[in-house]
């Protein structure tokens, strides 16, 4: 059971993150398919379903409090189809991911700024060149140039 947890706790951590069946198995020691049979037996669910209703959780809260849309939403939360999420939303829901921010969103209640709640939960990837992209690199020469010392 201990194995088991060690494994949902990494579902529960990287909820976002797209996780495949090997890695999460690969934190309880088992094969992918020993995994999905104990983990049914012991939370009633499989790890995919398990995973799914996370994240679908993690839309709600997203849903009542972001100033995001729909699919901005669904990709924070690790959905990669529109059309997957907001079935499964209405699913485990019953209502649409709009009819659900129309409903439970409060009225007139300031929501969060899209581009904090994207940077709170890791929706702005890292770029490997720690940020500086080609066109500072090009602008830092072209300010060297103009800043050579030399009169114009």
């Amino acid at each position: 059971m201990r194995r088991l947890r060690l494994a949902k706790d990494a579902m529960d951590r990287d909820w976002a993150e797209p996780l495949d069946l090997d890695a999460v198995s690969a934190h309880a020691g088992y094969s992918r398919f020993h995994f999905v049979r104990a983990f049914k037996d012991a939370y009633g669910q499989t790890p995919g379903q398990y995973l799914s209703r996370r994240r679908i959780e993690r839309a709600q809260e997203l849903l009542r409090t972001a100033n995001l849309s729909v699919t901005e939403i669904c990709a924070l939360v690790g959905f990669s189809s529109l059309g997957t999420f907001s079935t499964s939303f209405k699913r485990q829901t019953g209502l649409t991911p709009t009819e659900y921010r129309a409903r439970h969103a409060p009225r007139g209640a300031g929501h969060i700024p899209g581009c904090y709640a994207m940077l709170w939960n890791g929706g702005f990837p890292l770029r490997r060149d720690g940020g500086q992209g080609r066109d500072r690199d090009r602008d830092q020469g072209r300010d060297q140039d103009r800043n050579s010392g030399e009169a114009d």
